[in-house]
């Protein structure tokens, strides 16, 4: 075990963890090596408490746990009865974080097998070195947030014995259909969302069609010097499945012109901010991925697109797209281009490790209290609900309440530690001693 420092932020004690792990955790014969990051998060009031944990599962791919300033949302009511650990999923953060640089001197073939070592069934692996090694290997809860749910269940499927109880929230992804299914569902919900943002302030049908014919009729360059096309602006709208985000949007877009009719600074540059993955690179490179178990993904959003008119880029009104990753983006976006070719590879391959084991999570005993939106704009509520009826000890609910980042804007994770006290189910007794954890 090794702890980098300890310190307070207002009204959170934190330790930090730093471990060495294999890259690749399915080939005994590789022996490189990458390094896993984790805060631990306490009630300083409770420091030295025998509290369980709750290891928190980040969305994604390719996201970092939060960086908490205070106690805010589900941390605050988390910490009252646990101890949070936020752990950078490998890739992200201060895990080994992959950047257009990391794939310096290998060959798209060497890149894209060293980014394929980056998916859920390797983080699942990385989770329980931690909690054997730093955590006195005690099974413990996790709350996975999105994607995080999805590694919940290749957790599930692969060690659940680490497990004392799951919460997932906007996550319950399908175990079955391929990535084609997935998008096939999600884009009708990206037309829906579109329909809303455009009911609510109808001006931006206006301004957002001025705004597209002018980027077809001149080059208009970002601040980092990609050129700002169509199809660029159009991925704004994976802003559109978060509570915030229609106003967000249109606040963005309020300020698209100056007074001479021209692109301001500001509109440039957050455009490129938001749409340049400069801070998550793993996102776009491995987004397919996350669906791909028997066959290739062979870019699915791209092919799905195609059957939705809705999207066409001169079609007015302009309609946005959601999380969908497209081939274009790793031409076209300064901090993608490094992953063109191992992306490519990695829509081609056929052959991926299993990331779901079907009977074990029939099966399962580990109690799973899952939050779906009825209006989930990236996990699709059918798919979910299928999901539910093939998980044992499984108990959805269901709300029209919250769009996907209920967990960090509304009470969610309250309502589901509720239902499972409700149950019977209580954070799991501490033990007896802290010496594999080490002292406080």
């Amino acid at each position: 075990m090794s702890v980098e420092r300890e310190y307070l932020l207002p009204a959170i004690w934190v330790r930090e963890h730093l471990v060495q792990v294999p890259l690749n955790w399915f080939n005994n014969k590789d022996t490189r090596t990458i390094e896993i990051f984790a805060r631990e998060l306490v009630d300083p009031l409770r420091r030295d408490e025998q509290l369980p944990c709750l290891l928190f599962l980040q969305g994604g791919p390719g996201g970092k746990s939060p960086r908490p300033t205070a106690r805010s949302s589900w941390i605050a009511e988390a910490l009252k009865s646990y101890r949070v650990i936020l752990l950078d999923q490998r890739g992200t953060g201060r895990s080994s974080r992959i950047e257009g640089k990391s794939l310096a001197g290998l060959t798209a073939h060497q890149a894209a097998d060293y980014l394929a070592c980056f998916r859920a069934d390797s983080i699942v692996s990385d989770a329980e070195y931690l909690r054997k090694n730093c955590f006195g290997d005690r099974p413990w809860s996790t709350l996975g947030q999105s994607y995080g749910g999805f590694i919940t269940l290749t957790y599930l499927s692969q060690a659940p014995e680490g497990l004392h109880c799951c919460f997932m929230t906007g996550g319950l992804a399908s175990l079955q259909p391929d990535a084609d299914e997935v998008y096939a569902h999600t884009y009708p919900q990206v037309i829906a969302k579109n329909r809303i943002f455009y009911q609510r302030y109808p001006h931006l049908e206006s301004l957002l069609g001025q705004i597209a014919d002018k980027l077809e009729q001149e080059e208009v360059l970002l601040p980092d010097g990609d050129r700002l096309t169509v199809r660029r602006l159009q991925s704004l709208g994976i802003d559109l499945g978060m509570s915030e985000g229609y106003e967000r949007l249109l606040w963005l877009f309020d300020e698209a012109f100056n007074p001479d009719g021209e692109f301001s600074d500001t509109f440039l540059s957050q455009v490129m901010a938001l749409t340049s993955y400069a801070e998550n690179p793993l996102f776009a490179a491995l987004h397919e991925s996350i669906y791909a178990q028997d066959k290739a993904t062979n870019w699915a959003a791209e092919r799905q697109r195609g059957n939705f008119d809705a999207f066409a880029e001169d079609r007015r009104p302009l309609y946005l797209t959601g999380e969908m990753i497209y081939p274009w983006m790793f031409t076209e976006i300064a901090a993608l281009r490094p992953f063109n070719e191992p992306a490519k590879l990695l829509a081609d391959r056929r052959v991926w490790s299993p990331l779901y084991n079907s009977d074990r999570l029939l099966d399962n005993r580990v109690p799973v209290f899952a939050a779906i939106y009825f209006s989930d704009m990236y996990v699709d509520l059918k798919l979910s609900l299928a999901t539910a009826q093939q998980v044992g000890n499984l108990t959805p609910w269901i709300t029209n309440e919250y769009e996907h980042n209920g967990l960090r804007v509304g009470n969610v994770f309250g309502h589901l530690q509720t239902m499972a006290q409700k149950a019977g189910i209580y954070a799991p007794s501490p033990q007896p001693s802290l010496a594999a954890m080490g002292s406080w």
